[in-house]
């Protein structure tokens, strides 16, 4: 089998596994922080806000004592959680039609228009729903 065959078998079968850490919430990308991380957290980093940027800093600076199943899951944690964030941040441009048009009674009131635009789901607009599922609203 050639070496191109071999690579692209193996693209073949690990394809998926990026798109299972995509879908990472909030409460899973918090409980592998809190499993792998707490007890290093607790020694090193006390006090320390849990924000990604401080709580990264500390982690780095204490290399050395940090457990490898920290140094590991870190990243992903942090990562999920970063993403979930970013998207959320995203969802009222990606959705401003849909606030707009489907929700406009409920746009003066953050809450209620977001819970607006999850009831019209299958009304808004592909990107939108996009944006409301990667923001982990659905």
């Amino acid at each position: 089998m050639s070496l191109l065959r071999i690579v692209l078998f193996a693209l073949a079968i690990f394809a998926p596994l990026p798109a299972a850490a995509q879908t990472m919430n909030y409460e899973q990308a918090s409980a592998l922080l809190a499993a792998s991380c707490g007890t290093d957290i607790d020694n090193m980093c006390r006090g320390v806000n849990l924000d990604s940027v401080r709580l990264k800093e500390c982690l780095r600076r204490n290399g050395d004592s940090v457990s490898p199943k920290c140094i590991a899951d870190y990243p992903r944690a942090i990562g999920a959680i970063e993403q979930r964030v970013t998207a959320r941040g995203m969802l009222s441009k990606l959705c401003n039609w849909e606030m707009n048009h489907l929700c406009s009674q409920t746009k003066p009131d953050p809450v209620k228009g977001l819970q607006c635009l999850i009831e019209q789901t299958k009304r808004v607009t592909p990107n939108c729903g996009k944006a409301i599922a990667a923001a982990g609203y659905r």
